[in-house]
């Protein structure tokens, strides 16, 4: 394999790239100077060299506790399931507690289960902790997980919520399926 091609191979290998992307980027990489494609480069060795997962939350970092960690008042947690989940929810700028990153969900059939993700990490983090919010992706794997969660924390006295689901904004009820639907109503506010 001529090197053009090993390298289309390998952004091929990136989520939702395809051949014909891979292929692009390839030649995107040949398009630029020298000094950008070492940039580039370095760029990706320095990910791997620097980043990992903050001792406190489980969020990518450089440092040993996450800034999140390290600045923000830490009695309310809200879990997530990966650290895309995290940059999602700040993208918002709605939630200034800390994050719990699980690295997954309990999924029986998936071969995963509660000793497998960051559950005890969590338990660990909740003495002075006043709510824990369960952000887990609203499908079957991530449903159970909450519900896992939430029977292990509430006897513990914390309040334990679940983000809403609905219908999201700019989408036609028409589309939308019959639990998407029956969410939207249950979790409605009154106005």
């Amino acid at each position: 394999m001529n090197s053009l091609d090993r390298l289309a191979h390998e952004f091929a290998k990136l989520p939702g790239v395809g051949a014909k992307t891979a292929m692009r980027y390839a030649y995107a990489v040949i398009g630029m100077s020298a000094e950008d494609a070492a940039d580039f480069s370095r760029a990706i060795s320095d990910v791997k060299e620097k980043v990992h997962y903050c001792r406190e939350c489980g969020n990518f970092t450089e440092d040993d506790v996450c800034e999140i960690c390290r600045e923000r008042p830490s009695d309310v947690i809200c879990v997530v399931t990966y650290p895309k989940d995290v940059a999602a929810m700040e993208k918002a700028h709605s939630f200034g507690g800390v994050y719990h990153v699980l690295h997954g969900t309990i999924s029986p059939l998936g071969g995963r289960g509660a000793d497998d993700i960051r559950i005890k990490e969590l338990l660990a983090r909740l003495s002075g902790v006043k709510e824990v919010i369960l952000a887990t992706n609203p499908d079957v794997e991530g449903e159970a997980t909450a519900m896992y969660i939430a029977a292990l924390i509430k006897p513990l006295g914390i309040k334990v919520s679940r983000i809403a689901q609905g219908v999201s904004l700019g989408s036609d009820i028409e589309y939308a399926d019959s639990v998407t639907l029956s969410r939207a109503i249950e979790s409605r506010v009154m106005l």
